[in-house]
């Protein structure tokens, strides 16, 4: 896949020094934490931020690991379709983890958006083009029910079962697909529907949820924790507490936690109250590769004495 309408390769210099950044940090960003499994950079449409910029953050902040999620879509017309050129987009990434080695440890990562009509598009592209971490992402993509331009008119009169249906009968085919590390922002629905089903409504319906806990048990796909949702109105995770609870009981045993970045001020944000959700679920450490036990990804301590 060949980059049509996005950068090549971004011009920075070099961070030889953490000190003297254009930004503090802010309160909820966290500091002495073993990764964040999701951020985006200017190799997505949607964000300008030089990989090098979050490379000092990392560095300052004591995050010891970043995968670089850009994303990629394969509906032809949709923002990220064909977006960056693998080739640079490799190279840029692994010349700054050379640059960063010893300090923080960066991996090639892809945030994929889901649709199961481009599946074997989608199992194509994975097969043919080598990463360290795959996120799959069901999106709130223009033809969908959930695109800005016609949720209203979708949510109207339904319930909140209802309302979730698609969504969440796409993020199981997305499962069930086998294709990725893990499964991203589980239910981002909540996002789009705050509008006509407030937040805590989500927890009135454990069931539509079940299925896809059953499915990430049963095909060693890892929950993500995403903190995005504590930025918006919505102040809870993707998904909530009560969800990673719930999956640990069905047997789930990799979890990935993210801050799902597009800005600086995102970095790291939310990964603390994230991390307190996944030990009061029972877990002691995270994960990033699918089948790869990683001891040095253990929650820091003052997470596992609560």
């Amino acid at each position: 896949m060949t980059a049509s309408n996005g950068p090549t390769e971004p011009t920075f210099q070099p961070v030889e020094r953490t000190s003297g950044l254009a930004f503090e940090r802010l309160p909820g960003q966290a500091i002495d934490f073993p990764i964040d499994t999701h951020m985006h950079t200017a190799f997505s449409h949607d964000s300008h931020v030089l990989l090098e910029l979050y490379a000092a953050q990392a560095a300052e902040y004591g995050i010891r690991e970043i995968a670089i999620t850009d994303h990629i879509d394969f509906l032809p017309g949709a923002p990220a379709y064909r977006y960056f050129d693998y080739a640079v987009r490799r190279k840029v990434i692994g010349d700054a983890a050379e640059r960063w080695a010893g300090k923080v440890r960066i991996r090639h990562g892809i945030e994929i958006t889901y649709e199961s009509r481009f599946e074997d598009e989608i199992r194509e592209y994975l097969e043919s083009h080598s990463f360290d971490y795959s996120i799959g992402s069901v999106h709130a993509v223009k033809e969908g029910p959930y695109h800005r331009e016609r949720v209203e008119s979708f949510a109207r009169g339904k319930t909140v079962a209802e309302a979730v249906a698609p969504y969440f009968a796409e993020v199981e085919k997305a499962i069930r697909s086998g294709l990725f590390d893990t499964l991203g922002h589980l239910d981002q629905v909540k996002r789009w529907l705050r509008p006509w089903f407030p937040t805590p409504v989500f927890a009135t319906i454990p069931e539509a949820y079940e299925r896809l806990l059953r499915a990430l048990v049963e095909t060693g796909t890892a929950l993500e924790v995403n903190s995005s949702g504590l930025r918006y109105p919505e102040r809870e995770t993707y998904p909530a507490g009560w969800v990673v609870a719930r999956f640990r009981e069905l047997g789930g045993e990799r979890v990935t936690v993210g801050s799902d970045a597009h800005l600086p001020q995102s970095f790291a944000f939310g990964l603390e109250e994230a991390a307190e959700i996944v030990a009061a679920a029972g877990f002691d450490r995270l994960c990033l590769e699918r089948s790869i036990e990683r001891g040095d990804l253990r929650l820091p301590e003052r997470f596992l004495r609560r």
